[in-house]
């Protein structure tokens, strides 16, 4: 199985339990830029249950639209679990989704803000709260990229089959 079919796997179980469960998700994603939203949106009836994504690559983007502080951004730079749990809440916020999903980390091929290349966070907000989970992929950019999605998308799955969680 490939990763692409492994994404859109997941995606397709995340789909269903969101719409059975009238939730709503949105995305912010740095390092994936798009591929996690993208694998939602390539997925029959994702219409119903992502309202939106941000593609913030730049610490400007991710301050200006997402909302993520910019003194957290100036301390511990833009790879770092609390700046990817303000930018899957500042997703969430700004769509108006029950549930926002980020990533940000490095893809190298050089390490950035001093983390090693494979240093990944993905970021889960919901009207509880917001967690992040710190992953070390290896690879090429593009395989880091796509591990980081299906590490997104497990991890949207894990929020939505959460049975305690409504908006």
């Amino acid at each position: 199985m490939t990763s692409r079919d492994a994404a859109a796997g997941i995606a397709t179980t995340a789909v269903g339990i969101a719409v059975r469960n009238r939730l709503t998700v949105a995305t912010a994603e740095s390092l994936t830029a798009g591929l996690v939203a993208a694998t939602l949106a390539n997925t029959p009836g994702a219409s119903a249950m992502l309202q939106g994504g941000v593609i913030a690559y730049q610490n400007s983007v991710k301050a200006a639209v997402l909302g993520v502080p910019e003194t957290l951004l100036a301390e511990v730079g833009s790879v770092d679990g609390g700046v990817a749990e303000a930018m899957a809440d500042g997703a969430r916020r700004a769509c108006g989704a029950d549930i926002g999903i980020s990533t940000t980390g490095v893809a190298g091929p050089d390490p950035h803000d001093g983390k090693a290349v494979g240093t990944v966070f993905v970021g889960v907000a919901t009207s509880r709260g917001a967690a992040s989970f710190e992953y070390s992929f290896a690879g090429d950019r593009q395989s880091i990229r796509e591990q980081a999605r299906e590490a997104a998308l497990a991890r949207l799955l894990a929020a939505l089959g959460d049975a305690g969680y409504r908006s």
